[in-house]
């Protein structure tokens, strides 16, 4: 497990988002925010991701505010940033028998 401090991202990425620090691209699984009290009221103190080193699939797209892999409009799209389908999982989808355009 790695634990660096990235200051410079400006807005925190949310889980489902891809974010590169350096050379290296990342995958947001997961976010929890960490809070201590300070004179008697919560204050955020850290925000921990949980992250998968991943480079952002070429036929990834933004749909219905997050991110998919392949075509979203086919029946068996998994509609997620982490697996393109059920039928096909390596892609693309054009190579698909069972890919139905939107």
């Amino acid at each position: 497990m790695e634990h660096f401090e990235v200051g410079e991202l400006g807005e925190l990425p949310q889980p489902g988002l891809w974010f590169q620090v350096g050379a290296r691209s990342f995958l947001v699984l997961q976010r929890h925010h960490r809070y201590r009290l300070c004179n008697g009221r919560y204050e955020l103190a850290s925000v921990a991701l949980k992250v998968k080193v991943q480079r952002q699939p070429e036929d990834s797209r933004w749909w219905n505010q997050h991110w998919v892999i392949g075509d979203p409009s086919c029946r068996f799209n998994a509609r997620t940033p982490l697996l393109r389908c059920a039928v096909l999982p390596e892609g693309p989808c054009e190579r698909c028998s069972h890919y139905a355009p939107g």
